[in-house]
């Protein structure tokens, strides 16, 4: 697949006082597609043309960078494949200059901003291999230029031959409502040079989406949530052919129930030619369709209170549940759906530690040994049904008996705080609060 890159740049050097502010520094990157497949023409005939986009960026907010200037280097695409400029680019023989007036950060809101055409070259033959280099430059940052140098980014294209699926794009759903059957629109494109002698078709529904449609030629698999999120699985085998430019749609079409519990679903799609052929361009056989549904899921944390002499052990629970009417999953991420941390009291010492908790310091760093940690950050996994409670039992000594001693008790998503975008779905916030109190 295609992937950002950005993983070599030159150091700028900069004055002592600019490099010590944030606000001062930054550093120029180009964002391209790792490699490309091309394919030759559909019987002897011109191949088609694929689009490659590449952009520039820089990675400091407070600062702001122009007049980008996007070098292209194509002079190692001979008799390999040939390209066609944009108008932003002036070409010069195998190279050209491409201008970006105003250079973005790499946020959510980041696009290209040049875009070649490439095809592979007349009398190309499969397999060969050619690079395209890359540098760039900007005005901006702490000594008025930053750059992006020669040789630090490429691309390699690659020719090829044979089928070549491609998903059309999909549309994120968004505003679903519990109960609600949506049509997902798929369909799939052989945009290669040879026929796909059949399909195979994998479904993977997540959680709240229910109801997958029964398609003969199909395999239905069930996981439960012992270990990974529970979901459903289909893998479809589909006899027909595909000739180049042909698409396919499954036997009726695509939906889903968004079951009561539904949230924050994922439908991934992922195609590939039959008979173990393989497709030459895989960048564009898969996607993860995201389901956004309105509902919520109320997550409360409850804490305990525990009493006894100098030097006694006594058990402390600290209990997490999520009181629905929704799960929660991050299935991207993998990241935990909830920690649950508690704050040790004056005068007690943790000495048994409960699996799945983590010990910090009081600011949530490192934290050499498991027991007698100031503070522990407990993960019951990423994901939680509607209905999931689960407790932690700590073992604590009390060392000094301190009447009304109390230590916090709290929940926390994995980044920012519940009541904001994106963790909006605890509809009550004054239940993830506790306390452990003392004697």
């Amino acid at each position: 697949m295609a992937v950002a890159a950005g993983l070599l740049a030159a150091g700028l050097a900069a004055p002592a006082l600019a490099a010590d502010d944030p606000s001062e520094n930054g550093q120029l990157w180009i964002n391209e597609p790792y490699d490309k497949t091309l394919p030759l023409g559909t019987g002897g005939g011109q191949p088609p043309s694929r689009t490659l986009g590449v952009g520039i960026y820089h990675d400091n907010e407070n600062v702001t960078v122009t007049d980008g200037k996007l070098f292209i280097d194509i002079s190692g695409l001979t008799g390999v494949a040939e390209v066609t400029w944009p108008e932003n680019c002036t070409p010069s023989g195998t190279s050209a200059v491409c201008d970006v007036p105003q250079v973005p950060t790499i946020g959510g809101d980041y696009e290209d901003q040049v875009f070649l055409k490439v095809r592979a070259a007349d009398g190309a033959r499969a397999g060969a291999k050619g690079r395209i280099a890359y540098e760039a430059s900007a005005t901006g940052g702490p000594d008025g230029t930053l750059t992006a140098p020669h040789e630090s980014f490429d691309t390699t294209l690659t020719v090829g031959s044979g089928p070549d699926l491609s998903i059309d794009p999909i549309a994120p759903v968004e505003a679903g409502r519990p109960g609600d059957e949506r049509t997902i629109p798929f369909r799939v494109v052989n945009n290669g040079n040879e026929s796909a002698n059949g399909i195979t078709v994998k479904l993977y529904a997540s959680y709240g989406l229910r109801e997958l449609p029964r398609y003969d030629g199909c395999t239905y698999t069930t996981v439960d949530g012992d270990h990974d999120a529970p979901s459903t699985t289909a893998t479809c085998t589909f006899d027909q052919a595909l000739a180049p430019g042909d698409s396919f749609e499954l036997p009726k079409p695509l939906t889903v129930r968004l079951a009561p519990y539904a949230l924050n679903e994922r439908l991934d799609l992922d195609v590939e030619p039959g008979h173990g052929a393989r497709d030459i361009d895989s960048e564009n056989d898969y996607t993860a369709l995201e389901i956004l549904v309105d509902n919520v899921a109320d997550f409360s944390v409850t804490g305990d209170a525990i009493s006894g002499a100098p030097d006694e052990t006594v058990t402390a629970d600290l209990t997490f549940e999520n009181k629905g009417p929704a799960w929660f999953g991050n299935l991207g991420s993998g990241e935990p759906a909830v920690d649950v941390r508690l704050i040790v009291p004056e005068g007690v010492k943790v000495v048994g530690v409960p699996s799945g908790c983590r010990p910090h310091t009081l600011e949530g760093g490192y934290y050499p040994q498991q027991t007698g940690a100031p503070r522990y950050d407990c993960n019951p996994g990423y994901w939680v049904r509607e209905d999931t409670r689960r407790t932690f039992s700590f073992s604590v000594r009390i060392d000094t008996v301190v009447s009304g001693e109390t230590g916090a008790v709290s929940i926390h998503p994995a980044f920012g705080e519940f009541g904001e975008a994106p963790f909006d779905f605890d509809p009550d916030l004054a239940n993830n609060t506790a306390v452990l109190a003392v004697n």
